[in-house]
């Protein structure tokens, strides 16, 4: 039977050991952390206060219904009915994009003076859906050429305007309303520091990555909290006999397919162990699988640098806004704060020179609007609310281990200043208190996503996105699903895999399918 270590327990690499598994192959998982899941776990978040947050991730829109119907997943994603909210800062009004009522959209459209960029927004949105459509079908499966998946695209799709040249000019063709164009410009931004009009692109493939999920670009809410999602790829791969090591660090990889690694989730603990495999499937950051190989690790595989701060709180009701909206509506899908098309430029040149943006750039999440599964009996009772905020340009390169409790207090200071600035009255007077008597609300630094979750420099992608294609046909089969490296017997299987990035199982998934060609013969 053919031996394959994956290295890194998160959903990635549990999808891979469920694939794996399933076929016959003897899987060994090695996970740092005392739990599988990595980043896709629920937890309770403050003590006394029965709440399972999503810490971390907490959407999903690139995970396949393949990947869910294969492994037998009871994974059961709802769909949020608000697209998004955006108030205009300084303003009583905002925009409200209501998915159920396009005439509503509209109206809210001219409330603000964007009357005239109702049909361009519409517009661009339907032609990165007919690039969704296209393209997400397709990262299943292995790597089409460049040119096939421009012609599967068609000419009616944002192809041009995503792949060819910035998207800040796609931004500015599409829509006038400085607003509007940030709320489409925010999708290139999430977990990416770069300017819009950025030569390189990476704001492009950023762009791509949250507008192509589902064939559609929806971002769904996964009912129970993310841990249903880690927990059933866990479970599925259990039942199929891998076996998942936990609070293990490994120590050393080699080229040849050689795993070292101590028991006890600290190198300075337990005896070191060695095993061969025949492949090593590597769930960790190109720059975390470098660091294993030592000497043999490529250059390129430098540490990365995340660019957001995540905040968890828990309230004992939604706050109220300045305008007549709903808290319901405004809260029940993407809240936009201080995220117009010229504060973005701005925050992300504050935050190059080295400062907190002021105000800094926020998106906000509510789960429990749409899933209050996750509340308790008495906090649902009650009213409570979760908010989850997305703080954007705060990059990793603002904290150090000297400074990072103090950074962390600042730039919470600046999260809840930012929200404060569009609401009719402030947010910390309606946090719950934990058990402590402490305000339920807690910060994490890219520096503590790296401390928690070992992700280099913060980065949620593990490194800048590509484009899910090649230039030129494949050359072995572990290029053509994407999951290369320099090593033959060694294959990118997390988020640093060419179709990485998010909850999407995506680089599991691949990195399982290139192995089963390449072990075909001894199966």
């Amino acid at each position: 039977m053919p031996s394959v270590a994956i290295v890194g327990g998160g959903h990635n690499g549990l999808t891979a050991a469920a694939y794996l598994a399933r076929a016959g192959v003897d899987v060994t998982v090695l996970e740092r952390l005392h739990r599988p899941g990595g980043a896709a776990v629920s937890a309770e978040a403050f003590s006394g206060l029965d709440a399972r947050l999503s810490r971390y991730s907490y959407l999903v829109s690139l995970l396949p219904e393949r990947i869910i119907r294969d492994l037998g997943l009871d994974v059961r994603l709802a769909r949020r009915r608000y697209s998004s909210y955006t108030p205009v800062p300084g303003t009583d009004r905002g925009l409200l994009v209501d998915a159920g009522d396009e005439a509503a959209t509209r109206a809210s459209f001219a409330s603000i003076g964007a009357a005239e960029d109702a049909d361009g927004f519409a517009a661009f949105t339907d032609r990165t859906t007919r690039l969704a459509a296209a393209l997400f079908p397709t990262l299943t499966e292995p790597l089409p050429t460049r040119a096939a998946a421009q012609a599967a695209a068609g000419g009616a799709s944002a192809w041009a305007e995503i792949v060819d040249a910035p998207i800040a000019d796609a931004i500015e063709a599409a829509v006038r309303h400085d607003l509007v164009r940030g709320v489409i410009a925010t999708d290139a931004l999430i977990g990416t520091f770069a300017p819009l009009d950025d030569p390189g692109l990476e704001q492009n493939r950023c762009l791509l990555y949250h507008v192509i999920g589902g064939g559609t670009g929806d971002w769904d809410v996964p009912i129970g909290g993310m841990g249903q999602v880690s927990g059933g790829l866990e479970r599925a791969a259990r039942e199929a006999g891998a076996t998942i090591l936990t609070d293990v660090e490994v120590v050393r990889v080699t080229p040849d397919g050689e795993v070292s690694w101590k028991e006890g989730g600290r190198i300075s603990l337990g005896t070191e162990l060695t095993a061969q495999f025949d492949l090593v499937l590597s769930a960790v950051a190109p720059h975390v699988l470098g660091q294993l190989l030592g000497d043999e690790g490529p250059a390129a595989w430098t540490r990365p640098e995340g660019a957001q701060v995540k905040v968890n709180m828990l309230l004992e009701r939604l706050p109220r806004l300045r305008e007549g909206v709903a808290p319901e509506a405004a809260f029940g899908g993407t809240f936009h704060i201080n995220e117009g098309y010229e504060q973005l430029g701005a925050a992300y040149r504050e935050a190059a020179a080295g400062r907190i943006p002021s105000p800094l750039p926020c998106e906000i999440y509510c789960h429990s609007l749409t899933d209050p599964s996750i509340l308790g009996d008495d906090l649902r009772a009650s009213g409570a609310q979760t908010l989850t905020v997305f703080g954007l340009h705060a990059p990793d390169r603002l904290v150090t281990e000297e400074s990072n409790d103090r950074m962390r207090a600042e730039l919470l200071q600046a999260v809840v200043a930012s929200l404060d600035s569009v609401l009719a009255e402030p947010v910390e007077p309606l946090l719950l208190t934990d058990a402590s008597g402490a305000p339920a609300i807690e910060a994490r630094t890219t520096l503590d996503i790296e401390h928690a979750l070992g992700m280099p420099g913060g980065h949620i992608f593990h490194g800048g996105l590509s484009w899910p294609w090649l230039e030129e046909e494949a050359t072995s089969i572990a290029e053509a699903w994407g999951v290369e490296t320099p090593f033959p017997r060694i294959l990118m299987a997390g988020s640093g895999a060419r179709r990485g990035g998010a909850v999407s199982g995506l680089g599991g998934h691949n990195a399982a399918q290139a192995a089963l060609e390449l072990l075909r013969p001894a199966l």
